[in-house]
Parts: C-alpha cells; sequence; structure tokens
C-alpha cells in the first residue's frame, strides 16, 4: 500500500501536496535559434503538474556553459519570456516547478565555444560524447575535446553567470532553483581529484575544491533566498572519467558548507543502470547528519523502493524520470495500482511533440 509518497511535505516555503519529484530530465526541445523555451515544453510540464515538485530540465546559464544542441538557457530576455510561459501552464495547472542551473564545463562541444575549447578546473578530457546537431540538422553522440584550464578572472565570471541565471529564473516565475553539481559537469569536475588539478584555492585539499560549489551556492542563494535554493550532487557516479577515491568525503564536508548557507534541499543523483553500486545506508546517514534540509533521492526508483527509503527516514522526497516521460499523470497511476504505459527511447531527444507531450493521462484513455 502507497502511503508516504502521497504525505504532504513542506520545502522552504513551499507546500508540497505529496512527496514525488518530477526528475530533470533533457528533451532538447527548445525553438532556435536561441535555445528558448516554447508552447511545446509549456504544455509538456503543465501535464506532469500533479508532481509534488517539478525540476526543469538542465538550463545552461550562459552559451559556454552550453553542451548539448537544443537545451534551453536562462541568459537571454527571449529565455526569461519562453521560461515564463512554462512556469505560468504549471501554476495555472496547480504545479510547483524549480530551475535547474547548468554549467557543463568539459562536457561540451566545440562548436559552442568561439575559440572551440569548453573549459574546466584543468586540462584534462572527460572521455565522453555529448549529443550535438550537425549542419545537416540530424544530431548524434560527439566527443569531447580537451578543454582549457580556468583562470581565476573565469571562475568569478562563471560564479556571476550563476548569480544571473538565479535571478533571471525567479524573474521568469520559478518557485526555485536547483544548482546542478552532479554528474560530471563543473561544479562536479571542481569536486574530484581526477578532474580537479590545480594547486590554487580552488584545488587540492578538499576545503578548496569545494570552494567553488560553496560560492556558487552563496551566489545563487543571495537572489532566489536560500529557503528556494537546492543542490544537485552525485557521489557514486563514476562515469566521464570521473571515478575520486575522496569524493565521498568531499561530499560529506561541502554538504556541512551547504547546510550553513542554508540551503533548502539536496538532491542525490544516483546511478541508475542494472549493475549499478548500491549507495550503502551508513553514507546516507552521514548526510542526514552533515545537512539538516530536506533530502531528494533519484535513480531507478519504484514505488516499492520509494516506501522503503522515505519510511527508513533516509530520505524526505523520490524523484522519478523515466516513468514521467510516458506517465504525465504518474502520482495517480502509483496511488491507484495502475500500469505505467513505456516511453519512446527515440524520440528523447529533439523533435515535436511525439514522443513528448503526446502521451496521454489516464482520464484521456
Amino acid at each position: 500500500m502507497v502511503t508516504s509518497l502521497f504525505r504532504p511535505l513542506q520545502l522552504g516555503p513551499l507546500n508540497l501536496p505529496n512527496r514525488m519529484v518530477m526528475a530533470p530530465m533533457t528533451r532538447c526541445r527548445t525553438s532556435q535559434p536561441g535555445d528558448v523555451p516554447n508552447a511545446l515544453m509549456a504544455a509538456y510540464y503543465a501535464q506532469r503538474a500533479s508532481a509534488g515538485l517539478i525540476v526543469s530540465e538542465a538550463t545552461q546559464i550562459s552559451r559556454q556553459g552550453q553542451g548539448y544542441s537544443f537545451t534551453p538557457g536562462i541568459y537571454s530576455e527571449a529565455q526569461v519570456e519562453g521560461w515564463r510561459r512554462v512556469t505560468d501552464a504549471v501554476h495555472d495547472a496547480g504545479g510547483r516547478m524549480v530551475l535547474q542551473l547548468w554549467h557543463v564545463g568539459r562536457m561540451s562541444h566545440a562548436s559552442f565555444h568561439t575559440d572551440g575549447l569548453p573549459v574546466a578546473p584543468s586540462a584534462l578530457p572527460p572521455e565522453a560524447q555529448v549529443w550535438v546537431v550537425g549542419d545537416g540538422g540530424v544530431g548524434g553522440m560527439v566527443h569531447c575535446p580537451v578543454p582549457r584550464a580556468m583562470t581565476t578572472k573565469d571562475i568569478r565570471n562563471v560564479i556571476g553567470d550563476f548569480r544571473r541565471g538565479a535571478a533571471n529564473a525567479m524573474r521568469a516565475g520559478f518557485d526555485g532553483v536547483e544548482i546542478h553539481g552532479g554528474n560530471g559537469y563543473l561544479i562536479d569536475q571542481f569536486l574530484r581529484t581526477t578532474a580537479n588539478h590545480r594547486s590554487d584555492q580552488y584545488g587540492g585539499e578538499i576545503a578548496h575544491r569545494t570552494r567553488f560549489a560553496e560560492e556558487v551556492a552563496a551566489a545563487v542563494a543571495s537572489e532566489a533566498g536560500a529557503e528556494r535554493t537546492g543542490m544537485r550532487l552525485s557521489p557514486f557516479i563514476t562515469q566521464r572519467n570521473m571515478g575520486c577515491p575522496e569524493i565521498i568525503s568531499t561530499i560529506l564536508h561541502l554538504a556541512r558548507r551547504l547546510d550553513e548557507i542554508g540551503l533548502a534541499y539536496l538532491h542525490l543523483a544516483e546511478a541508475d543502470w542494472d549493475d549499478a553500486p548500491q549507495i550503502p545506508d551508513l553514507f546516507r546517514r552521514d548526510l542526514r547528519r552533515a545537512f539538516t534540509g530536506r533530502v531528494i533521492v533519484a535513480g531507478s526508483y519504484d514505488v516499492r523502493r520509494a516506501e522503503h527509503i522515505l519510511q527508513a527516514g533516509l530520505a524526505d522526497l523520490v524523484a522519478f524520470g523515466r516513468p514521467f516521460i510516458a506517465n504525465p499523470d504518474l502520482p495517480a497511476r502509483y496511488a491507484t495500482n495502475q500500469a505505467l504505459a513505456e516511453f519512446d527511447p527515440k524520440a528523447l531527444f529533439g523533435g515535436d511533440a511525439r514522443g513528448y507531450s503526446d502521451y496521454a493521462a489516464l482520464t484521456t484513455r
């Protein structure tokens, strides 16, 4: 019997009717040129407004922060107005939504940079690929180049971009913001010894490697309010050449610092492939001691696993990704024990309404 998922929860100033979060999922449906959110995206998110909270797809804070084609931005007026259309639609449908602020760092491609070089803490390749649409209009996976190491001026500029992104998000009507600090993107790159070989105040010992994340969090919170700010982290994900022997102690140190700043929540992105490592309960308990705000977990959760972790007190909310794609009314399906529809994996990135906003709710079947 599903009980914990449908208990209301206070998240900062937000009254959530249930503990189901729609996870951030890149779908690459913006209008071009300009990577502008549009009416199609507004319809997609509004259909899923019954989630306790929607976290938007990752949204670049600058052109430099982009790593995939057709992902949305939050740095131009057109983008702010496009996102306003989305938040209006979600609010009209009774939902709550935060914007995920994103800088990909080295997880990028030459076509997004005038000099052909992404930026990163150090000039180390991610040995990974990103989705890029070529001159022929067809998207595909391409290799990331070796980035250039950021100067301290670059770092200050990016922190300023995060601050402006948060201010723009609030102008666009979002209920809060989530800083993307995981999955091998820029903030995560600063945290890990495998991506950060710096010898200045942003590299080396743990307190230096977390400095960038802390300064971004403080800047974002100054615009959105700490009570409306969260951060996503992925301590057990090692893809993209990100395995780091010190990452757990680094994450716990960062969690304590974010707690001092007063962030509303941490969002754990857990590995979601079949043979992924399991997160030990010891870490979850240590995180609870380090951070007194809310904890969201995400990573192939079903109802049974969600109920277990909520009842154990190791998380406050559970995020669902793929199930929300083909099931816009996912909370109702879980509440009434209905079968879930399957999504079309070929329609994940780019395209039109097909495989995006054309999935039917139970009431319209």
